[in-house]
């Protein structure tokens, strides 16, 4: 299988860009690929913050639900670590998202330090529920955490998918612009946030977010290795 990620690292802003040519679709192997990555960025001394990128339209669907049942737990296991790198990623995390950013990929916007979304008619949002699944246990969490508490209920329980503009409402963006001007807009965040401490910036996170960072790997516990508690 060709990469389906790439990485870039410019001007001391390390961009991660994902790409499996479709609708990047989180499989074991597409989440083993973006910690890579990650790893790549946190050891390198030139990199002062991060920029997660989705391709064309999209920022990912979600987990890949073709994936055998077997290879359930490992994934889950695998989107939950994720999460959980990026709320405590000792650099700061910029996402730019593309499009639509769906039930995982959605996990993704609420995992990053700075959110920025293209404007149009991308959808954004937790679908779970829509399509039959129960919310795991690390998703009601990191939901819990970032969304605006109306937004949390009907996000999680209806499956509700939003317009751009809506999902910067509820907590999924924190700014929306237009296609033309996402890239250099989440760049430009990467480069503010960059300029921070990073020291500061580092322990600060880990202590705002020790709530969620405990709920998430709560849920990652109850996962088991058997998926028993999806």
């Amino acid at each position: 299988m060709p990469p389906r990620t790439t990485y870039d690292d410019a001007d001391g802003i390390a961009t991660i860009t994902l790409d499996d040519g479709k609708v990047n679709a989180l499989s074991t192997e597409m989440l083993a690929e973006i910690a890579a990555q990650l790893d790549r960025a946190e050891a390198s001394a030139e990199a002062k913050a991060v920029v997660l990128a989705g391709r064309e339209r999209t920022l990912s669907a979600g987990f890949d639900l073709n994936t055998p049942a077997e290879g359930w737990p490992a994934m889950l296991v695998a989107g939950a670590s994720l999460a959980l790198r990026m709320l405590s990623f000792p650099k700061p995390v910029v996402v730019a998202c593309t499009g639509n950013a769906i039930a995982m990929g959605g996990f993704l916007l609420l995992s990053a330090d700075h959110r920025v979304g293209s404007a149009g008619d991308g959808r954004i949002g937790l679908n779970e529920v829509a399509i039959g699944l129960t919310l795991p246990w690390f998703g009601i969490e990191i939901a819990r955490h970032r969304l605006t508490r109306p937004w949390f209920d009907r996000c999680t329980i209806t499956g509700v998918l939003l317009a751009p503009d809506e999902a910067r409402g509820a907590g999924f963006l924190d700014e929306v612009v237009a296609p033309g001007e996402l890239r250099g807009a989440a760049r430009s965040a990467a480069l503010t946030l960059a300029a921070l401490s990073p020291e500061a910036h580092a322990a600060t996170k880990l202590r705002v977010r020790r709530e969620v960072l405990t709920g998430i790997q709560d849920g990652i516990d109850r996962l088991g290795g058997d998926g028993r508690e999806w």
